[in-house]
């Protein structure tokens, strides 16, 4: 069979139908109206795995709540860094939603954002000590000011019924509320926004296709083969500029491209699961994200969450996720895909990562041991009344932990996201899990600075951005004055 070769008018290509896709894709085309994109996805939908509300660890990332965000330091006291910065960021994806909503460039907000109280909760006397250092910690900054503190019983009963029903009164107990906080359903919001670009001139989806090689050209641009699934068809399309944001399919197509900004990275797989409630009645009780401490040796994306979500307009509650291995990369990937990642320049940091991470190893494996009545026992922690026969369990989605090879620790397991470019800018791969989603729009700001650094300080650019995200440029939590501004006009376009 032939291949077609179309190279003439394409200059950006996005590999992953998922939530950064999405966003750099409408960004892209707001900035530069006559731009030609064309978007390849291996499944027949958008957003089916991580941006997936059923597959996706948190929705509402805005770390009002997960308390992994702010580890406790020897000395005692809580680091603030990596939870002001996901707040912050969260602020600016608000205003872009804002943005697209106001131009009816995304539906109405309720069928992707909700507000609901973020609640941390822990029990015995030690965890009660961090909650309180925590708050005091946090509400220092203007991003956390609306967050209350109390250890009062009844206001927890008020705040988590559920909770709090069947709990010992004498056990020492205390939560941490955010008001202000959300439910995002990014599986949807992912859709609406490649609804609305798919209809824009210059773009193109393709939905069952599969990228199977990746080449860089003399001229820099990218040569990109691709696979229909539905016809088994080949092309060849030619591209200025390359992101790949396909979840954990990235890191294959990181090695594919054979850049030397990827090299040494490797991935660690992570499966999820969720109990999710069956029982309307025990479903309507509920009404918050109420975020645990983590066990001792759990991953980030392990906290557990006693979750409300309103997923396709229905109100619903899962605890978990618990975690499990697999070797597959996507949900739906092979189990081939670990395997087939380790190659010379990674195996030593994966290697390393792997003797490091001893008690992550040994979390897993308890996990994956687990049978449904310890899940439900799990689950008792934090819904004393629970009834086995009120859940089921359900799959969640992979999660592939970035391992980074580094010159003095060598491999280095890391729990967040890793944008990769290359030093001419033109390609960028997206790795990594959580927070992920809720960041994607400041992450895509820092892509486009990176991989379209000319364009991004003309006049034009800037006026755009601007217009897009009217914070742009200030750092809100050093300007409480105008993030009030900002939440009271983004909770307003949002409906919140």
């Amino acid at each position: 069979m032939t291949d077609t070769i179309m190279r003439s008018n394409t200059e950006v290509v996005l590999i992953g139908a998922g939530i950064m896709s999405a966003t750099l894709g409408v960004m892209l085309k707001e900035l530069q109206p006559d731009l030609k994109i064309e978007i390849y996805e291996r499944l027949d939908v958008a957003a089916a795995e991580s941006s997936d509300a059923w597959n996706n660890a948190g929705t509402g990332h805005s770390a009002f709540c997960e308390l992994n965000y702010t580890p406790q330091k020897e000395d005692g006291s809580v680091e603030t860094k990596k939870a002001v910065a996901i707040a912050e960021s969260f602020e600016i994806s608000r205003q872009f939603w804002s943005y697209l909503v106001e131009q009816s460039k995304l539906p109405a907000p309720e069928n992707f954002i909700k507000g609901i109280p973020h609640v941390s909760f822990v029990w015995g006397q030690e965890n009660v000590a961090f909650l309180k250092t925590r708050f005091e910690a946090l509400t220092k900054h203007p991003l956390f000011q609306e967050m209350v503190f109390s250890k009062d019983f009844e206001v927890l009963a008020k705040w988590m019924p559920l909770v709090m029903k069947g709990r010992d009164i004498v056990e020492p107990v205390a939560a941490t509320s955010m008001p202000i906080g959300t439910d995002v359903n990014f599986g949807a919001l992912t859709r609406s926004m490649f609804d609305y670009l798919s209809k824009l001139d210059g773009v193109t989806m393709h939905f069952h296709h599969e990228v199977k090689k990746l080449k860089q050209l003399e001229d820099k641009t990218w040569r990109v083969k691709v696979k229909d699934l539905a016809t088994g068809k080949k092309s060849k399309i030619d591209t200025k500029f390359l992101f790949i944001g396909a979840g954990g399919g990235s890191l294959p197509l990181l090695e594919k491209a054979d850049v030397p900004e990827g090299k040494g990275y490797g991935g660690f797989p992570v499966s999820g699961q969720w109990l999710k409630c069956t029982n309307p009645e025990v479903i309507a009780q509920h009404a918050a994200k109420v975020y645990g401490k983590a066990s001792v040796g759990a991953p980030p994306m392990s906290v557990p969450h006693v979750d409300t979500r309103v997923i396709d307009g229905e109100k619903q509650l899962l605890f978990g996720p618990f975690a499990g291995f697999s070797t597959r990369f996507l949900k739906n990937g092979s189990y081939t895909d670990l395997p087939l990642s380790i190659q010379f320049d990674n195996i030593i940091p994966m290697l390393s990562a792997g003797i490091k991470n001893i008690p992550l190893t040994k979390y897993l494996i308890q996990q994956v041991r687990q049978s449904q009545d310890d899940r439900i026992d799990a689950l008792r922690e934090y819904l004393p009344t629970a009834k086995a026969e009120d859940w089921v369990l359900e799959r969640a989605g992979q999660r592939v932990q970035v391992i980074k090879n580094d010159e003095k620790k060598g491999g280095v397991l890391e729990f967040g996201t890793e944008v990769i470019t290359t030093h001419d800018g033109t390609m960028a791969v997206l790795l990594g899990a959580s927070p992920g989603a809720s960041t994607a729009v400041s992450i895509m700001l820092s892509l486009i600075d990176k991989c379209f650094h000319e364009q991004a300080k003309t006049i034009e650019w800037q006026s755009k951005f601007k217009e897009m995200i009217p914070s742009f440029g200030q750092t809100l939590n050093d300007k409480p004055e105008l993030l009030h501004t900002v939440r009271d006009r983004t909770a307003k376009v949002l409906g919140l």
